[in-house]
């Protein structure tokens, strides 16, 4: 969705924001990726000891950047910075359309293609970095259905799990609302109150605001429908995260009883509500209550992973 603080219109970005490096936090870089001729930038931090116990793929929302995980209003929010603390390589990737492949596709790509792309961007990035380590993928909003239709496609090797915020299966807005310009609603549905944010989120969101490209607009509202092919086919462990103030999908029992029962493949679904959290969850002051959470799902995947393998 459009996850974007939309106004004032100084808060936006070009398409390719310049990201100096004492604009991250400590330990966290910014890196390219080449995926079948293409190249993604993105955001990477890596444990000081070796090896990463995994590796965390972090895909931003519509309307946002790699830096959604890497929130410098506050030192708790950053996913990049405990993910790395704790032991986990962490990649936080610009999705097709947004930073360095912006040039490239200029109206972005569709769902299926951005899969693709992002398919052929982990695996080498994992080759090169962390070759045989367990893969979990740490989506928010948009970037949760690429994270499905990449788990579906089973085009990654060693993929342990899915973890989820921001995303459901049925709409509680109309799609048009999506991609539009700075309305007090818009901004309703992106943030929640702001007063869950630390204030210095929106005056730091220079670095994490992106333009939302044209095809990823025109597919919001055709999740509903793409969501039956796709869910049914994921076969690892899924985490799913509502915050308290979502305004983007319908999370009242039945719409979540909707969603898990497509996810028929799934071996073990997980389903967590985040009081005082926003949609933007990961900016928000429960970042790292949310961060922390996922990271103990990585935990439960990696174990899982050993008690499934072959003896």
């Amino acid at each position: 969705m459009g996850d974007a603080f939309l106004a004032p219109a100084a808060a936006r970005t070009p398409a390719v924001p310049h990201v100096r490096e004492e604009q991250l936090s400590p330990g966290v870089r910014p890196v390219n990726v080449e995926a079948d001729g293409v190249t993604l930038s993105g955001l990477v931090s890596e444990p000081a000891e070796e090896p990463a116990r995994a590796v965390i793929v972090a895909l931003h929302g519509g309307g946002m950047n790699a830096g959604y995980f890497d929130g410098q209003a506050h030192p708790d929010v950053s996913l990049l910075a405990v993910g790395a603390r704790l032991g986990y390589t962490v990649l936080a990737l610009d999705r097709p359309g947004y930073g360095a492949s912006a040039g490239c596709f200029p109206r972005g790509q569709t769902l299926t293609a951005q899969a693709a792309t992002v398919r052929a961007a982990i695996a080498a990035f994992v080759d090169r970095h962390a070759p045989g380590a367990g893969i979990v993928l740490l989506e928010h909003s948009f970037g949760a259905k690429i994270a499905f239709a990449v788990a579906a496609a089973d085009g990654v090797r060693q993929l342990l799990g899915v973890d989820v915020s921001g995303c459901g299966r049925r709409l509680a807005v109309n799609p048009p609302l999506a991609g539009r310009g700075a309305e007090r609603g818009l901004r309703r549905l992106n943030w929640g109150p702001l007063s869950l944010y630390p204030v210095e989120t929106f005056q730091v969101s220079r670095t994490v605001v992106a333009p939302m490209p044209e095809l990823e607009i025109g597919t919001v509202g055709r999740w509903a429908r793409q969501s039956v092919v796709i869910l049914p086919r994921v076969r690892v462990p899924v985490r799913l995260t509502f915050d308290e103030h979502e305004g983007w999908w319908r999370h009242d029992d039945d719409a979540i009883a909707d969603l898990t029962a497509w996810l028929s493949a799934t071996p073990r679904i997980v389903v967590d509500r985040l009081p005082h959290a926003g949609h933007n969850i990961s900016l928000g002051w429960t970042a790292r209550a949310y961060h922390l959470k996922a990271l103990s799902f990585v935990e439960e995947c990696l174990a899982h992973a050993r008690h499934t393998a072959p003896r």
